[in-house]
């Protein structure tokens, strides 16, 4: 690429430099502060700003790669009005306004992790859908007392999205109820525990997960919550818990998501600002979506 002879004391090309208003643009980014009905109390509606803030601490440029996204343009559109609304009352705006720009590559900056129902059929009849999940919790809550952020998926199941359809990546222990597995084996949900990472590797999971989903459904939806990564690396996630996934694995894992054409939208989820510490969580979402981009980038 020709290099630009402008100062970059002038002109530093960031992440955030790639948002514009512009409609064509290949990549999507939704801000969904969805924070209602947590079990775990926080400001996770916080996240969509402090994310676009956090893109101006990012290069274009990858290294490791040589790879250079100045060229990609991501159309950035806006938050959704969330605040105070329960997850049901927010399903048909994060739905409609996914749906509407399923054509791209949707990135969803929750929230709360509710937003990833309605994100998921955003993309269309469930039955044509698959969801790879990388969390430390299965998401598997009854529903008798309504949606919140620890039923997404249990939520889907009962909208009439197949288990098989589904693979959760990076279950950890002493997060979840015996309950919830079971649940998840008789459905058919393919489970890969935090175990399984750190002996495969998050890319080999989700490679298999890619292989196994794209032979049964048109498009993927991935939600990435953030709690799936070590509490140590990441203070900002209510959830996490020690012993969790590395965030160098969970960047391994989006970049490959990123690249896999069956991917139509991904979120960010529980990504809770007031409880960061020196950025260390703000940075790994802005890595993250760095590394979204960088795999789509590289898409045939």
């Amino acid at each position: 690429m020709q290099q630009s002879n402008e100062s970059e004391c002038r002109g530093w090309r960031s992440i955030a430099d790639l948002l514009t208003a512009d409609m064509s643009a290949p990549v999507a980014l939704i801000g969904a502060p969805l924070n209602e009905k947590s079990l775990t109390p926080g400001r996770c509606d916080l996240a969509p700003k402090v994310l676009r803030e956090t893109l101006k601490r990012f290069s274009v440029f990858d290294v490791e790669t040589e790879g250079d996204l100045t060229s990609l343009r991501v159309f950035d559109a806006g938050d959704l009005f969330l605040k105070t609304r329960t997850p049901e009352e927010s399903f048909a705006p994060v739905r409609d306004r996914v749906s509407a720009l399923a054509q791209k590559l949707v990135i969803i900056a929750g929230g709360n992790n509710a937003v990833t129902r309605p994100g998921v059929h955003g993309l269309g009849p469930l039955a044509n859908t698959g969801l790879i999940a990388l969390d430390a919790h299965f998401d598997l809550r009854d529903t008798d007392c309504g949606l919140t952020n620890g039923n997404p998926v249990r939520a889907l199941i009962e909208d009439g999205l197949p288990g098989a359809n589904v693979v959760q990546i990076g279950l950890a222990p002493f997060a979840n109820t015996r309950r919830a597995f079971e649940f998840a084996r008789a459905q058919g949900i393919a489970v890969r525990t935090i175990a399984d990472v750190k002996a495969c590797g998050a890319a080999a999971l989700v490679e298999e997960a890619i292989e196994l989903l794209s032979a049964r459904c048109e498009r993927i939806y991935v939600d990435f919550d953030i709690d799936v990564i070590d509490r140590a690396q990441c203070p900002g996630a209510p959830g996490a818990r020690p012993g969790g996934m590395a965030a160098d694995e969970f960047f391994a894992a989006a970049r490959m998501i990123g690249a896999c054409p069956a991917v139509a939208a991904v979120d960010l989820a529980e990504f809770d600002p007031s409880l960061d510490h020196s950025d260390i969580t703000a940075l790994t979402a802005g890595r993250w979506f760095a590394e979204i981009l960088a795999g789509f980038a590289a898409r045939p």
